[in-house]
């Protein structure tokens, strides 16, 4: 990594607070890139419109998705952004370069009854880390957290009296999202019954988060993830089970129950509301696959 890309992801990380998995993804794209230009032979200060093209062109042939090859010129263009207002660069040439139209892919979802027979079988373990299991599936189903920001929760974000939590999502933007009165009996269960246990088995820093393994060390957004596929395997209920999906579902059932789409962006903690709308769509999905099924003159012959 040369020194303008570090001083860019420092630039990203202290002052635009990106969450680490966008600064990881930055990382990789500009590289790629400066691989490309290095095997071109052309330095960063004269790339053009023809460098770009023939750049994207070798991202296609080995295989890249257009989401990823939208996601990668926005990174390249935030790059060069910066470079010219450093001066570094005199021109940023990705801001004449617009990203290939992506399809819209609907989010996959689970139907309420899924979500409460995994609840139910998971209530039937007698395992240790019954409660601890219980208390995350129904904070993703009830609340819609993401990943990140349940592995991030700590104690002092949690009124479970007042049935709130005060949640950093992306760009560390604060809001305050409730939880469902069966979330906040399993999460307090699990706070007084479990958690003292688990955190004497390991001291550290972040000894006030809420969610620790099994080792009393806190969770990661990876270990949250095996966790729900371990679920899957000791309830017998397979599902495809990954924390979005139950963020999916969370926003669904809130639109087809007749929240209000701005009332669910704030919920979701969502920048923008043309973010929140793609479960407009799975619900229009919804209602025709429901009218395929259900009405006589729907059905082909």
């Amino acid at each position: 990594m040369n020194r303008l890309t570090a001083e860019f992801l420092e630039y990203l990380r202290h002052q635009r607070r990106f969450t680490p998995a966008t600064i990881d993804a930055y990382s990789r794209d500009i590289g790629l890139f400066y691989t490309f230009l290095n095997e071109q032979n052309v330095l960063d200060k004269d790339v053009t419109l023809r460098h770009i093209r023939d750049f994207l062109g070798e991202e296609l042939k080995r295989g890249i998705g257009k989401r990823s090859l939208k996601r990668r010129l926005a990174a390249l263009r935030h790059y060069y952004d910066h470079l010219t207002s450093d001066g570094i660069v005199a021109f940023n040439p990705f801001s004449l370069i617009a990203g290939p139209k992506s399809s819209v892919k609907l989010p996959r979802i689970l139907f309420q009854e899924q979500i409460k027979l995994l609840i139910y079988k998971t209530k039937q373990r007698t395992d240790a880390m019954m409660v601890r299991d219980l208390a995350i599936v129904e904070l993703l189903a009830g609340s819609g957290l993401r990943v990140s920001e349940l592995a991030a929760l700590t104690l002092q974000d949690i009124d479970l009296k007042g049935r709130m939590m005060r949640i950093f999502g992306k760009g560390q933007k604060e809001r305050l999202v409730p939880m469902a009165p069966v979330s906040a009996e399993a999460v307090g269960t699990y706070i007084k019954e479990l958690r003292p246990t688990l955190s004497r088995r390991h001291t550290s820093d972040f000894d006030n988060r809420v969610f620790l393994s099994n080792l009393g060390k806190p969770l990661t957004t990876r270990g949250l993830q095996y966790i729900l596929k371990a679920m899957e395997k000791k309830a017998n209920v397979f599902l495809d089970l990954h924390p979005h999906k139950l963020r999916h579902s969370f926003a669904t059932n809130l639109l087809e129950h007749g929240a209000d789409l701005k009332v669910i962006q704030e919920l979701l903690g969502h920048a923008s509301i043309n973010t929140t709308q793609i479960y407009t769509h799975v619900t229009t999905e919804a209602l025709q696959e429901a009218y395929r099924s259900a009405h006589p003159r729907a059905k082909k012959k």
